[in-house]
């Protein structure tokens, strides 16, 4: 598949079925996209340098653009994504966001289970130790997320 790279990522799809069942709101931010199932499709910043070394495993780190704004109880909730960036080291592979400013750890994605879906690498996601926070303390750390999408381009 030729082109930039893209991450789609539900978050967390009873997360956003929390939100909407609720009367509240999602609203993707310029430059982030709906796929089908409801997930979000976020564009690679300039300079991602994720790739499939030669055994198709995942290596570098990639920023990708946009966010994300959930919220629900007239602003008693309030959640947003921005920027999500996805860092491969010796140590794990996680999955950031950027904080009121800072980036946090939102998930621990799990590379020893990825799978091929045709040109994607689909990779499972769960809470990291400071993800629950972002999310409004509702899912504790290890709580199964959505997985991570990654079409390399």
């Amino acid at each position: 598949m030729a082109g930039q790279p893209t991450l789609t990522w539900g978050v967390k799809q009873s997360f956003r079925s929390y939100v909407q069942g609720s009367g509240g709101t999602i609203q993707p931010g310029p430059g982030v996209s709906l796929a089908p199932d409801g997930a979000f499709v976020f564009a690679a910043a300039p300079g991602a340098s994720l790739s499939l070394d030669a055994d198709g495993r995942l290596q570098g780190q990639g920023a990708f653009l946009g966010e994300i704004q959930f919220v629900a109880h007239g602003g008693m909730l309030s959640v947003r994504i921005a920027e999500p960036a996805i860092e491969v080291t010796g140590a794990g592979c996680t999955l950031t966001v950027d904080d009121r400013g800072r980036r946090t750890s939102l998930a621990v994605l799990d590379l020893a289970a990825a799978a091929r879906e045709g040109d994607d690498l689909v990779i499972p996601a769960k809470m990291s130790m400071e993800g629950w926070q972002v999310l409004g303390d509702h899912y504790p750390m290890n709580t199964p997320i959505d997985p991570v999408r990654l079409a390399l381009g």
